[in-house]
C-alpha cells in the first residue's frame, strides 16, 4: 500500500491526538502539520510545523486533517479543495449550514473526498448496537435516548453546546437508526455567562417514526455518554466512555414480591453484557479515511452527512429561541 502524504491543520488538543494516530498508521506519512501559534504542546515532535495551511499545501500533502475551530473550517477547507487536497474536517464540519453546503459543493465539484470527524460513529459500543439492530435484535425501535453530560471544556470558545455536543448525538442516532430527523422541539439556556448556551434538552422525531429524546449540558461535574434504545424486545444500552453494550430484556417472569416490584417493575428479563473488540475510535476513524483517499471501499462520515447535522443543529437552537417545535424536510 503506497503511504498517503497527510498533514495536520491545527495542534490544538484535538490535532495533537490525530498527529499521534496517524504517526503510526499504516498506509500513510505523516509530513507536516501547521498552527498559527506554533506546536506550544510539542505534539508534533520533530514534524515540520509550518505557520498556515498554504504553508502546509507547499510540503506536498495529498491529504490534510483540519482540526483548528469551527469558524475556520470553511475557509481552511475551500483552500484544501482548490489545491485539490482531500480533506478529513473536525466536527461539527462548518459553522453553519451555508459554510457547510459551500464545503460539500467545493469536495463534490473536485471530485475529493471530504468526512467528517463525527468520531462516535466509530465507537465500538454504537458500532455493535447499530449491527444488532441491522440484525433485528430489538424489534421495532420505539425511542433513543442520549446523555452527555460534563464540565466545561474551556477550549471550546466559538460555538456552544449544540455544535459542539449534542451534533455527536444527532448524528449518531440517525447514523444508528438509520433514519433522519423531521421533527425538532429544544429548550436551552445558558448557566455559566458565557457567549454561547450551555445546556439544552431536545425531543424529536426520525422519519421512520422513532422518537428521540437528547439531554446534554457543560455543567454536569462527571462525564456521561450513553444512548439508551428501546424497543419492542426490551433496550439496549451503550455507554461510549467505557465503550460498554448491555442489553436489558424485556421480561417474562412476574415478580411476585409486592416490594420487590415497586423499584424492580412487574416483570424481569435477562441483562448481558456484551463481549467486544474495543479498538480506539480515531484509529478507525482515520483508517476508513484512508482507505477512502486510496479509492477502496470505506465507511466514512460524508461532507453531506456533516452538512445534515449542521443542519438539524440549527433547528434545535431556532426552536430553543422562538419555543416552537421545527419541521425538517428530509434531504434530497
Amino acid at each position: 500500500m503506497s503511504g498517503v502524504r497527510i498533514g495536520v491543520v491545527g495542534l490544538g488538543v484535538m490535532g495533537a491526538h490525530h498527529v499521534r494516530v496517524l504517526r503510526s498508521l499504516d498506509g500513510v506519512d505523516l509530513v507536516g502539520a501547521a498552527d498559527a501559534l506554533g506546536d506550544p504542546r510539542g505534539a508534533a515532535d520533530g514534524l515540520p510545523v509550518v505557520r498556515t495551511a498554504s504553508d502546509l499545501i507547499g510540503i506536498g500533502i495529498d491529504a490534510a486533517v483540519v482540526a483548528v475551530p469551527t469558524g475556520l473550517h470553511e475557509p481552511v477547507g475551500l483552500l484544501l479543495a482548490a489545491a485539490g487536497v482531500h480533506a478529513l474536517i473536525e466536527k461539527p464540519v462548518a459553522a453553519d449550514a451555508g459554510a457547510a453546503a459551500r464545503l460539500v459543493a467545493a469536495f463534490d465539484g473536485a471530485g475529493l473526498v471530504g468526512a467528517v470527524g463525527h468520531i462516535e460513529r466509530y465507537n465500538p459500543a454504537l458500532q455493535a448496537l447499530r449491527h444488532r439492530l441491522d440484525a433485528g435484535e430489538l424489534g421495532a425501535v420505539h425511542q433513543i435516548a442520549t446523555r452527555r453530560q460534563g464540565p466545561f471544556p474551556s477550549r471550546i470558545a466559538d460555538v456552544g453546546v449544540v455544535k459542539d455536543l449534542a451534533t455527536h448525538d444527532i448524528d449518531a442516532t440517525a447514523w444508528i437508526a438509520r433514519s433522519e430527523y423531521v421533527h425538532i422541539g429544544a429548550l436551552a439556556c445558558t448557566k455559566s455567562g458565557r457567549a454561547h448556551e450551555d445546556l439544552v434538552t431536545v425531543t424529536g422525531e426520525l422519519a421512520d417514526g422513532t422518537l428521540t429524546s437528547h439531554l446534554v449540558n457543560w455543567l454536569t461535574p462527571f462525564k456521561e455518554r450513553l444512548f439508551v434504545v428501546t424497543g419492542e424486545h426490551g433496550t439496549f444500552v451503550a455507554d461510549t466512555l467505557s465503550a460498554d453494550l448491555t442489553f436489558h430484556e424485556n421480561g417474562t417472569v412476574p415478580t411476585g414480591w409486592e416490594r420487590v416490584a415497586a423499584f424492580r417493575g412487574v416483570a424481569e428479563g435477562a441483562s448481558t453484557r456484551f463481549a467486544i473488540p474495543k479498538r480506539e475510535p480515531l484509529v478507525v476513524e482515520h483508517e476508513a479515511f484512508r482507505d477512502a483517499v486510496l479509492g477502496l471501499p470505506a465507511d466514512i462520515v460524508t461532507l453531506r452527512d456533516g452538512l445534515r447535522t449542521v443542519e438539524v443543529a440549527e433547528a434545535v437552537l431556532e426552536s430553543a429561541h422562538t419555543r416552537q417545535t421545527v419541521r425538517i424536510g428530509v434531504a434530497a
